[in-house]
């Protein structure tokens, strides 16, 4: 077995939790992913120095945390709509132009974080949307410190040998980092989904609505205090008569015109959706988070460019 051969046996099976790792950081699962494949390059180039005074994966951090603050450093944060003003709880405000200058956050599809040992370790708040958006507050290196430390469970020592630095300037970062997401954390109601059979059922009866494009059927699905955000429009609401009033009056005006198959994004469930206008026209990735049986939050990213990063959907799944 040649050396570029047996890196890469070993080197591998770390790729997804690398992905997961890098998305954390720059908020966009398209960054993740080249900043993973120039990771693998630069550790391909200089296996030969490796002396394996630290093991394969800590030095892959190494290499795909300095890459990602890079990275970071001329792409700035990637904010959802909840992150920049606040929401609207009547439907017929005229909606914001979209904003084309803004870099959106991106879900994640579960599939290419299927290796992800955090998501273990935290439970599923390590990639949950809602945890993702919250680092987005913070800057790239609080970012980075609070990944490392409260997420993957690097010690100080390690966490410091990764980014270059010391113990003291990395427990302060993270101080710095948990304090401003004590209030941003997401809920750990919103964590429990239902069983599979519960959440199939629900999915079922969202999927359904839109189908038949019946606003009046999601009143049984949305949590009271449901909210919609879709990037890039920066608009968004709170309350389900908001939500229901807008999908009612400028989303579900004929029935068949959205076609939505459920998958797994960031953990949680999602639909891939597409639009029908004579042939099927990919839209856009819907996450949703699902608290207490019903639909608690829908991020509605309506990027077609996303499609792809998806397909084939994904089984259903809890």
């Amino acid at each position: 077995m040649t050396p570029a051969t047996e890196f890469s046996a070993r080197a591998e099976r770390y790729r997804p939790e690398l992905v997961a790792h890098c998305y954390r950081i720059l908020g966009s699962i398209h960054d993740a992913q080249d900043v993973v494949q120039e990771t693998y390059l630069r550790a391909w180039r200089g296996i030969d120095g490796f002396e394996e005074r630290s093991s394969l994966r800590r030095w892959l951090y190494t290499i795909a945390t300095r890459a990602s603050l890079s990275a970071a450093g001329t792409r700035g944060r990637r904010p959802l709509p909840s992150g920049l003003a606040a929401p609207r709880d009547d439907h017929r405000v005229a909606v914001g132009e979209v904003d084309p200058t803004v870099p959106w956050l991106q879900p994640a599809p579960d599939g290419l974080l299927g290796g992800d040992p955090a998501a273990v370790v935290a439970g599923r708040a390590g990639v949950r949307l809602a945890f993702v958006a919250a680092l987005q507050l913070l800057p790239a290196r609080q970012r980075a410190v609070l990944a490392l430390r409260d997420v993957l469970g690097f010690s100080t020592a390690e966490t410091a040998d990764v980014l270059d630095t010391t113990g003291d300037a990395v427990d302060s970062a993270l101080r710095r980092a948990r304090a401003r997401l004590a209030d941003a954390a997401p809920d750990p109601d919103a964590l429990v989904e239902p069983d599979d059979e519960g959440l199939r059922d629900l999915l079922d009866r969202y999927v359904d609505a839109f189908a038949r494009a019946d606003p009046a059927a999601l009143v049984g699905v949305l949590r009271a205090d449901v909210e919609l955000e879709m990037p890039p429009i920066p608009t968004w609401f709170t309350g389900r008569d908001a939500v229901v009033g807008f999908l009612g009056s400028r989303v579900l005006r004929r029935a068949g015109a959205w076609r939505m198959e459920p998958t797994r994004a960031n953990g949680q469930p999602a639909l891939v959706v597409h639009r029908r206008d004579g042939e099927d026209r990919p839209y856009g990735v819907q996450v949703l988070t699902v608290v207490d049986g019903r639909v608690g939050r829908i991020t509605s990213f309506n990027d077609p460019t996303l499609v792809a990063l998806f397909a084939p959907a994904g089984s259903r799944g809890g």
